[in-house]
Order: structure tokens, then C-alpha cells, then sequence
């Protein structure tokens, strides 16, 4: 069984794309517990000093079980974990875009792995035309295990019915599906959220279940939006409500620590560049408030998106991400042919959590003890 205890974030996920820190600059951001962990974790971001990796020249299939990126395969991106029965699943939408295209995203891919080293390929658990409804874009997704089974939430684009971008729920008795849509509509459209700007505002949905079994949906882009679900995990059991986030952008995942609820999500604030970087915020409540704990993240540098998603497997705690520095048969990567990466993650005594070092070798060497 899981539980989203499982989740949690860090402090600076990312460095740049072009290459990757040693593990080892992990140990030189500390902060000192005070009765505002808040406070100390501003200090500790703005101690830290990062040196320019070297330029990556791309990844070899053959390589040490545990070294980033998770696969060379293919490209993959906005990943998703989780643990269920001693084994992490790890879920995917799969980089697949005409030369001539942005992004292209035709499936999702599952995962499996027993020692956060060797990945077993499941190969793909559903495609946005399974929607009945739907008719493109395998966007950012999460699987979440309730009552024996495993609810698959993502972002596809609806047909016209309703245009632009949507939530669909989907069910499977298996963490490895097939997965089949559990409503046959979509359970977040377009027109729930008129706030935003564009039709795009409705993607990369989270789903957290706090400790009284209350699942809670969180969503969205530009503007961050979160909703409790009824028992069934199919519908909506309140009234939508606006998470107040400086510099939101999308990617929301929310995780719970001790007594800490922690809320991580892409940001653009614009200080250190017009790309994606991922920051935080800290609450006593999954409803809030919450106070915002600044970068967690930079910018990757070779993709302008990412992506978090954190589990604790066996004591250790682990961040999910994607950049753009892996290139496939000969095709370089970048911001729509990505691909998924996991580091260790680590907290201070005070509950704040300390910045993420990205590195090429990834969980293939111990974690600081």
C-alpha cells in the first residue's frame, strides 16, 4: 500500500541541462532549525552556490544500472511515481514529435522497478483516443492507488464538444493497466475554469489523499485550482477552488512529511531566466495557507518545461524530473523530446528540504547518510 507520504519535493531540483553536479554538493547546503523553518529555507537557497556542469555529449545505452537518465530508449517526460508493494511504478507521457513539431505525445509508458536501479519497460498503458472523448496529447499524468485500485488522472485534448484541454480519470485493477476510462467524459473541462486566458489551463493534474482518506484533485496552468473528490475518485465532492501560488505556472504535486504538507510546482519567476524552475510552498493543512518556501529548482537548461515528482522508497526520499540533454538514434533532445531523471532528495531537521543536485550518476552511488 501506498500512501502520499510517499511524496515529497526538494529545494532546487535542477541545475542546467548541459551537464550534471557531483552528488556530493549536497552536503554543502545546511540550515539551522528555528521555529520558522520557512525563514531558515529562504537563507538556505540563497547560500547556494552552483558551479556550471560540463556540457554533456549525450548518453550511452550502455551504462551503470542507476545512472540518468532512467531510460534511453525513447524520449520521456513529465514523470509520475509511486510505491506499491515494494515495487515503484513509474508513469510517463512518451516524447514522440514529427521533425516538424513542438511536441507530439501519442501514449503514456509505464515503469517498474524493485531497487530504484533496473527499470523493467511495461510498455504503453493507454492512449488519449481510449477516451472516448478526446483526440490527441498524452500530457502529464498520475496513477493513485485507492481501495484495490489504481486511478490513472491525466491532460488530453477534448474534441469539440468541449475545446482545449481536459482531465480525464481512468481505472485499472493493475498498476501496469491497460487502463479504461472510468467516467466515459471528462471530469475537469475547459469551461469549469474560465479564469484563464487560453484553452490549455486544465492540465498536469495531482491527486493527494490525506490521512482521513479525503482525496483532493490539484490542476492547472497560470492558475492553480484544487478540488475534493467524492469516495469514488470520479467525481467532484466541492466547489473549485484557486490555490494562491506566486510565479505558478503548472505541474503541481503535493506530498505530506511528518506534520508538513508541501506543494511543489513549476514556476516562472523571471529573475534567473524565462524558463521553468520549480518552487515551493509549506502548510499545516492540504487546504492551506500556504506559505511560499521560493526555488526548489532552477531551470534545466535544455528543456524550457519540468517536472516534479517525489516518493520515499525504503527510507529514501527521491525526485523525479525531466530535462532535455539525452538524444535518441541520432536525435538531439530539447524542450519537446525530453527525458525522465531521479536523484536523491534530502530534508533538514526543520523540515525544510535541501536543494536537489542533479547528476549524471543519478541513484547509482549511496545516498549521504
Amino acid at each position: 500500500m501506498i500512501t502520499k507520504a510517499s511524496k515529497s519535493v526538494s529545494i532546487i531540483a535542477l541545475c542546467a541541462g548541459y551537464g550534471f553536479l557531483s552528488a556530493c554538493l549536497q552536503e554543502t547546503v545546511e540550515t539551522e532549525a528555528e521555529t520558522s523553518p520557512i525563514a531558515e529555507s529562504a537563507e538556505a537557497t540563497a547560500s547556494l552556490e552552483t558551479e556550471a556542469p560540463a556540457e554533456s555529449a549525450g548518453i550511452s545505452n550502455a551504462r551503470v544500472p542507476g545512472t540518468n537518465p532512467i531510460t534511453t530508449a525513447q524520449f520521456t517526460a513529465d514523470p509520475a511515481a509511486m510505491v506499491h508493494d515494494g515495487t515503484v511504478w513509474l508513469y510517463v507521457g512518451h516524447d514522440d514529435p514529427a521533425p516538424d513539431q513542438r511536441y507530439g505525445m501519442p501514449e503514456w509508458l509505464a515503469f517498474s522497478s524493485a531497487d530504484m536501479k533496473n527499470w523493467e519497460a511495461h510498455g504503453p498503458i493507454m492512449k488519449p483516443t481510449d477516451f472516448s472523448w478526446a483526440i490527441a496529447d498524452a500530457w502529464a499524468s498520475e496513477v493513485e492507488p485507492h481501495d484495490g485500485r489504481f486511478w490513472f488522472y491525466t491532460t488530453v485534448t477534448h474534441d469539440d464538444t468541449h475545446p482545449g484541454k481536459a482531465i480525464g480519470v481512468a481505472v485499472s485493477d493493475i498498476p501496469e493497466g491497460p487502463f479504461v476510462d472510468a467516467r466515459g467524459s471528462a471530469l475537469i473541462t475547459a469551461e469549469m475554469t474560465p479564469k484563464g486566458e487560453h484553452n490549455w489551463e486544465d492540465i498536469d493534474p495531482t491527486v493527494f489523499i490525506d490521512d482521513d482518506g479525503t482525496p483532493y484533485l490539484l490542476w492547472g496552468n497560470v492558475n492553480c485550482y484544487m478540488v475534493e473528490l467524492a469516495p469514488n475518485m470520479t467525481e467532484l465532492a466541492g466547489e473549485i477552488q484557486e490555490v494562491d501560488l506566486p510565479y505558478f505556472t503548472e505541474g503541481p504535486w503535493v506530498h505530506k512529511r511528518g506534520d508538513w504538507y508541501y506543494l511543489s510546482y513549476a514556476a516562472i519567476d523571471n529573475a534567473e531566466s524565462d524558463d521553468e524552475q520549480i518552487h515551493y510552498a509549506m502548510s499545516k493543512s492540504v487546504r492551506g495557507p500556504w506559505e511560499h518556501m521560493g526555488q526548489l529548482a532552477a531551470p534545466t537548461g535544455s528543456s524550457f518545461t519540468i517536472h516534479p515528482s517525489i516518493i520515499e522508497f525504503e527510507d529514501q526520499w527521491y525526485f523525479f524530473y525531466h530535462d532535455g540533454s539525452l538524444s535518441v538514434d541520432g536525435e538531439e533532445g530539447g524542450e519537446g523530446r525530453r527525458n525522465v531523471r531521479v536523484d536523491y532528495l534530502y530534508y533538514n531537521e526543520d523540515g525544510t528540504i535541501k536543494p536537489i543536485i542533479q547528476t549524471a550518476e543519478g541513484v547509482s552511488v549511496p545516498p549521504v547518510r
